[in-house]
């Protein structure tokens, strides 16, 4: 970083950040706040419109290796606006889809570039922060996709008439934003500016490969999994959940949509600065401090069993808010523990990580799809995608050790 800046420069980058991961969760639930309309325009299934997430997912997995690697040997200063208009236009293309395969496609190709915007974005914060501003510079990072979430519904209420068609005008006008965000970047950061990241903390220098076939590895592999699977199954289904499920009207439940993700970005700042105070508090590890915060965030993540007992109400609206809370929170300690893995390969072990999470947790939408064609209940799969986010403490409990000596800044 360039010693010409300001000392607060640092955060105004993470501020670019938050507003690419807000413009990525905004072409991404163009189609979850719009699904009731594209099903029935397209004539779809429910297992239909989980195998379009299921494409988008698969497509994001393979984005994630390929762009994982190039973060790493790339400068980011052109890789990320290369991705995030890549994004943007396939964003626009999903307007002009003519029916179920052409959507398919251009979920495909969303998918495989939107992959990109997480090792750029996780390589930029490592560049910028000290260990121990990490975790709450991946929350201001991850804090994006809530913002974006808020502002999706009531941008797609505005933006849809009462004619059925009309979603594809939203979907044209929400994938146009992301090339102000590309003018922006060009403008605010110099080619060189992230080309230098931190000492490594101390840590010796590791081989990819013995990284990843290491226990930490596989640690944050099975509670990546867990995190993913909560996460991305209250964002896909929570908007069909609350209309076919609950009996709720499109404009009440793209409204409730914008409060969840209002909670759950409560929920994502809250994991930053808890686990800042924590290290500056009691002085415990880093490490330790994102352990107490992941493990938290789980409990209230927990609250998805009561969906099985609560009927249309407050009470309701109540717990699915704790849950965001708590879905969100997982995610700037994830992001944070991959950073603590090796200095030398941040990019390359973001993308592994996320093509592994990507292809085993996207086939979930089509089996909950396919559940609720046969049950007719959304339910049980809600309740049970709370508790996934339980393994991550699992498998930190039994494969991750804190070895003597590593410092408490770290």
């Amino acid at each position: 970083m360039s010693r010409q800046r300001h000392r607060h420069w640092k955060w105004y980058v993470c501020g670019l950040l938050l507003l690419a991961t807000a413009i990525n969760y905004m072409d991404r639930q163009t189609l979850a706040n719009a699904a009731v309309r594209v099903t029935k325009d397209f004539g779809l299934s429910q297992e239909q419109y989980g195998d379009l997430e299921l494409a988008f997912g698969w497509a994001f997995a393979a984005g994630s290796l390929v762009f994982g690697f190039l973060a790493d040997r790339f400068r980011v200063y052109w890789l990320y606006p290369v991705v995030l208009a890549g994004w943007s236009v396939m964003g626009i293309a999903s307007g002009f889809a003519s029916g179920y395969g052409s959507m398919l496609v251009c979920r495909v190709l969303l998918g495989l570039f939107e992959a990109g915007h997480w090792p750029c974005a996780v390589k930029t914060t490592f560049a910028l922060l000290e260990a121990k501003d990490r975790t709450m510079g991946n929350s201001v990072l991850q804090s994006g996709a809530s913002i974006g979430a808020v502002i999706t519904p009531p941008m797609m209420l505005w933006l849809m008439t009462d004619e059925l068609s009309s979603w594809r005008f939203a979907f044209q006008f929400v994938g146009a934003i992301g090339f102000l965000w590309v003018v922006l970047w060009f403008v605010s950061i110099r080619r060189t500016d992230l080309d230098a990241a931190p000492v490594a903390d101390g840590k010796p220098v590791a081989g990819l490969w013995s990284i990843v076939f290491g226990r930490r590895f596989w640690a944050l592999a099975i509670l990546i999994f867990g995190a993913q699977t909560c996460w991305h199954l209250f964002r896909v289904w929570l908007p069909k959940f609350m209309q076919e499920g609950r009996g709720y009207g499109e404009t009440e439940s793209l409204a409730f949509n914008s409060v969840y993700y209002i909670a759950t970005d409560v929920g994502c700042l809250a994991a930053g600065v808890i686990s800042l105070w924590l290290v500056r508090r009691f002085s415990v590890t880093a490490h330790r401090a994102r352990r107490w915060v992941y493990t938290g965030a789980c409990v209230l993540t927990s609250c998805s069993v009561l969906v099985i007992w609560l009927p249309k109400g407050w009470l309701l609206l109540a717990a699915i808010l704790v849950v965001g809370a708590g879905a969100l929170a997982l995610f700037p300690c994830y992001y944070s523990f991959v950073q603590e893995l090796s200095s030398h390969h941040v990019g390359r072990l973001t993308g592994l990580l996320s093509t592994w999470v990507w292809l085993v947790s996207s086939p979930m939408h089509k089996v909950f799809g396919r559940a609720v064609d046969a049950t007719q209940s959304f339910d049980l799969g809600m309740a049970l995608a709370g508790l996934a986010p339980w393994l991550g403490v699992i498998a930190l409990a039994l494969l991750w050790r804190e070895r003597p000596g590593e410092e408490a800044g770290r």
